[in-house]
């Protein structure tokens, strides 16, 4: 083809695109979506890139949530440059770019749905995460999920230019009612709030709160929290109440392992030595006694009418402390026996300095 047979092709090619709005318009559509394409290839193979360097391997799930939603936001871009290149009248331009816009709400609104309950679903697998194990993982999930659709919400306003100010202070006036009609409910919500962030106990922590209760957590809400005591009697309080009491974690610090003491005196004139042999052989021939710590004896004081003693032992869990106390109250009281080692009772002698006349 020679140059004049090139310069008229280009020619006709301009003067059929100049005067053609709609040529036009499909041209700027067709461009944004080659664009998108690119764009989102290469976002997501950076995103893939990244993702898979992490020792969970979810390159591909999230390449899947990011590329549709970059791809279509370029085809909805193009189509709304397309339908202000037309020159359509107001209402039916209005009407399209109102359409467009609500598409993109949608779609984004999905994909970040979906999302957040990847890393939720990651962080699930992940047990030992500390907030799956203080239930921070499911208020954070809750709270993410009111607010992505209060977003959504709000952008969807937006995009029909409707005006959200009255709507806002009407909300605002009703949560102010709704705060002095609930307080009582919404201070132990954020006591509840509290507990979990402060994270003080977790669920299957044996604690004893101020007021008596003591048991193992089953339940850790955002309105109350529930323990199961000894005698097999779940107890619910509300949150308020423990956020601002004591609480004594059994099954707090680095081990779960819990230490029992057993108190006992021996009659004045026994071998010390003797006692804290029995009294250690007695803690380590237990079954459910850990060697390590190793139990020991202690002497503490001299007492009005014995000598007191005291067995320190480590158990695997403070559940099992009374069971495991009363066993070894049992050992000790037989070792004592068996080695002739005696336990006194309290006794008190009387002088009388003069007898009643008869």
């Amino acid at each position: 083809m020679e140059d004049t047979e090139v310069e008229s092709w280009i020619e006709h090619v301009a003067a059929l695109i100049g005067p053609n709005v709609y040529l036009q318009a499909a041209i700027i559509v067709a461009v944004h979506v080659i664009a998108g394409k690119i764009l989102a290839w290469i976002i997501s193979g950076i995103v893939g890139r990244i993702a898979d360097r992490s020792t969970h391997k979810f390159g591909d799930q999230l390449v899947k949530l990011v590329h549709h939603p970059i791809f279509v936001s370029f085809v909805l871009v193009g189509l709304a440059i397309a339908t202000d290149r037309i020159g359509m009248p107001a209402t039916p331009a209005f009407i399209t770019l109102g359409v467009l816009k609500t598409i993109a709400v949608v779609i984004w609104y999905r994909a970040i749905s979906k999302l957040v309950q990847l890393f939720v679903d990651i962080a699930k697998r992940d047990g030992s995460s500390r907030l799956v194990q203080t239930g921070v993982l499911a208020l954070l999930h809750n709270v993410s999920k009111v607010a992505i659709a209060a977003l959504a919400g709000y952008f969807l306003f937006l995009a029909w230019s409707i005006d959200v100010t009255a709507w806002l202070a009407s909300a605002g006036i009703v949560g102010l009612a709704l705060s002095f009609a609930a307080k009582d409910t919404l201070s132990n919500l954020f006591a509840g709030v509290s507990i979990i962030m402060d994270a003080p106990y977790k669920s299957g922590d044996f604690i004893i709160l101020e007021s008596g209760e003591r048991g193992v957590v089953t339940d850790i809400g955002l309105r109350s929290t529930r323990i199961l005591t000894r005698d097999d009697i779940e107890i619910t309080i509300p949150n308020g109440i423990i956020g601002n009491g004591k609480i004594i974690n059994e099954a707090g610090g680095p081990p779960a392992q819990h230490r029992i003491r057993v108190a006992v005196g021996v009659a004045y004139g026994s071998d010390l030595d003797h006692v804290i042999e029995t009294l250690e052989t007695v803690a380590t021939e237990h079954p459910e006694v850990l060697d390590n710590p190793a139990p020991r004896a202690r002497f503490r004081q001299f007492g009005d009418s014995s000598l007191n003693f005291e067995l320190l032992a480590w158990i695997r869990s403070p559940v099992d402390r009374g069971r495991v106390i009363h066993e070894m109250n049992c050992a000790v009281y037989r070792a004592f026996n068996a080695a002739d080692i005696q336990i006194p009772f309290p006794q008190r002698d009387l002088h009388v300095r003069t007898m009643p006349s008869p």
